[in-house]
């Protein structure tokens, strides 16, 4: 079976389920986007990963696994997506030390977390993103094949929230002095969600 390279290409709040995230994977090579359906503490670990600026006070998990990895020299060498059972996803660490690879077992978003600490790349297989993959028309996501079953994974337009579905705060009112005085508060707080959004806004109001 082939291997798909997969890149991030944002996370969306799910509206349909209360309280989770939709990670959208992106196929480097390709139109197809992967939907998964992740949890609020997830989603804010791998949006701290991404945004560089974010500094938190103390390590997060996935920060402190990077920590304890780094100390005993071992490296992530790459994330690969290699089941899908019933709309949940599974993944494989693929880890090395002292030149002896090991391959461990994790949920997919803590498994993206930690890619992206490391610089590892993401795979799957092209038998799963046949399966699973969505294009995206518009604001919405639509299945490469709409008469395949999907084994329960979500595809409606709703679940990976349009930009009515996500909910917003009215920051776009605010000086960048404000905004950088919100930004400080809310990492100081470890609310990562918020101070992304912030963080955001400053970007558009200094461009």
């Amino acid at each position: 079976m082939s291997l798909v390279k997969l890149a991030i290409k944002g996370i969306s709040y799910s509206q349909t389920q209360n309280g989770a995230y939709a990670l959208i994977l992106n196929e480097v090579d390709g139109e197809r986007k992967l939907p998964i359906v992740i949890g609020a503490f997830e989603a804010q670990s791998i949006a701290i990963a991404l945004e560089k600026e974010i500094k938190p006070p103390r390590p997060l998990t996935h920060d402190l696994f990077k920590n304890f990895a780094d100390r005993f020299d071992i490296v992530v060498k790459q994330v690969i997506i290699h089941k899908l059972v019933d709309g949940v996803f599974y993944s494989s660490i693929i880890c090395e030390r002292d030149k002896i690879e090991e391959i461990i077992d994790a949920r997919t978003s803590d498994a993206i977390a930690l890619a992206l600490r490391f610089n590892a790349p993401i795979f799957t297989y092209k038998n799963i993103l046949d399966k699973a993959g969505v294009y995206l028309k518009g604001n919405s996501m639509e299945p490469d094949n709409p008469n395949e079953d999907n084994d329960g994974v979500l595809s409606s337009p709703e679940t990976f929230g349009s930009e009515e579905a996500t909910p917003k705060d009215n920051y776009s009112g605010k000086s960048v002095q404000e905004l950088y005085e919100l930004l400080n508060e809310a990492v100081q707080n470890e609310d990562y969600e918020k101070a992304a959004k912030i963080r955001d806004e400053i970007s558009k109001k200094e461009s």
